[in-house]
This record gives C-alpha cells, structure tokens and sequence, in this order.
C-alpha cells in the first residue's frame, strides 16, 4: 500500500464531509490546526482493514458509534467515541446518560441521513448541533488518534485530547469496557 499523504484538514475539503468542512471550519484556528487528513482507498475504510493495510496501530483508531435512545414516543440520538480496542457500554452507561428506556446503534440509513456523512466514514466532526457526543476518556489520552472523515475515501489524524474540546463533547469515564 502506498504511504499516506497527510495534509491539513482544513485545506483538503475534498477529503471530508459537507458537515465536517463547516465544522472545521467553526473550529478555533489552533484546534483546527491540529487535525490533519489523509486520502485512503474506500475499499479498506472499515478500521481493522484500515489498519492492516495502511500499517496503522489498531490502539490509536477510533469509533464513532450513532446511538439511538428512546423513552416512549421519544428517539434521542447521540455519537459515541470509543477506541477500537473497546466496545460502547450501549445497554448500560449510554442508555443512562440518554435517559433513555432503550438504547441501540442507529439504523445505517438513519445514521447517514441524520449526519450527511458516509456509514463507515462517520466522525465527531460535524455532527447535528442538538446530540451528544460522548467521549469515553481513553480516546483523550491518544498522542494521535485516527477517525473517519465523514466520507470513506479518507481519515483524520488529531491527538485524542482535540476530540475533547469539540463542541458538545462530554468526557465520560467507562463509555466503554476492553474488548474480551
């Protein structure tokens, strides 16, 4: 596989999401410049393989999970961000932060319409002003953490603690448990 080719996010448009580009765009100029992109075969967007061909460390890749949550007639939606090496507390700690009755991964269509970006290329960036982006607190301590890009042509590349400083974003200690 070829090398990755980062650029700053900001000045590659053609690499991410209608949504992200604004999002970057709103961002503080010394966020923004922390994020960087890079474009990938779309074919290989889904991390493991992702990581497998691009020589990435699968410690350093993160999820962004589109989370239902409902309470009746009441369908709250929400982005979960868990490193790869995990697995969103779905049933139990998001339910609870959704207030919600029941809690499930959003159906593809829903995820991709409601966000304006790929399935398989979802990111924090960009996302609808009125969700929650839930944070587990491992991805903040990544040095260089890898994330969709809002389409599945490319990732982003910005230390975990960025994710924590976007807009929205609640840190939350065990949103996720080690996979088994």
């Amino acid at each position: 596989m070829s090398a990755l080719d980062f650029r700053l996010a900001l000045s590659a448009p053609e690499l991410v999401a209608a949504p992200v580009a604004a999002a970057l765009q709103a961002l503080p100029a010394d966020v923004a410049a922390r994020i960087e992109a890079a474009a990938i075969d779309p074919g290989l967007a889904d991390t493991a393989e992702f990581c497998a061909a691009y020589d990435q460390p699968l410690e350093a890749s993160a999820n962004c999970i589109v989370v239902a949550g409902r309470r009746g007639e009441t369908t709250t939606y929400a982005a979960c961000v868990v490193l790869a090496t995990t697995r969103a507390d779905v049933n139990g700690t998001v339910r609870r932060l959704l207030g919600a009755r029941r809690a499930s991964f959003a159906p593809m269509d829903d995820a991709v319409a409601l966000t304006g970006m790929e399935y398989g290329g979802i990111t924090p960036i960009g996302l609808p002003d009125d969700w929650r982006l839930l944070i587990d607190s491992r991805v903040t301590t990544v040095g260089r953490a890898i994330i969709g890009a809002g389409i599945r042509g490319a990732k982003l590349w910005l230390p975990g603690e960025v994710l924590a400083q976007l807009p929205q974003a609640e840190v939350v200690d065990g949103l996720a448990a080690p996979l088994a």
